[in-house]
């Protein structure tokens, strides 16, 4: 998208949503004054997944949390944001409790077995 609109007067936006297997981006022109919520309503992206209550996601504009009676401004890229299934720190906890790291996969050998079987080899 080139960020702003070539229709004077009208403003150049993308409605984005995205669930882990699956991901859309809509490209609208809306008048000046849309909030995030009249946008949400008329590029219809709700249609688009309807097993999904987006009303209930937070909103957001290129990253920054926003208000659904929020003014969109040309060039905003509008994002609706899932809820997180965990908290990023418990996350990291519970896999710091498991010897593991993000991004390493369950069946890796974990730090401290690779310990134990290093201490055998050493006797």
């Amino acid at each position: 998208m080139n960020h702003e609109s070539n229709d004077p007067g009208r403003l150049a936006i993308e409605v984005v949503f995205a669930l882990p297997a699956r991901q859309e981006l809509i490209s609208l022109t809306v008048d000046p004054g849309t909030t995030v919520a009249m946008a949400i309503r008329q590029c219809a992206i709700g249609d688009l997944f309807p097993g999904e209550d987006l009303a209930d996601y937070q909103a957001g504009i290129w990253g920054k949390p926003v208000g659904r009676d929020h003014p969109l401004k040309d060039g905003d890229r509008l994002e609706l944001y899932r809820p997180l299934s965990m908290d990023p720190r418990e996350a990291r906890r519970k896999l710091a409790a498991d010897g593991r790291s993000m991004g390493q996969p369950a069946d890796n050998p974990t730090r401290e077995s690779e310990s134990a079987e290093d201490a055998k080899d050493s006797d």
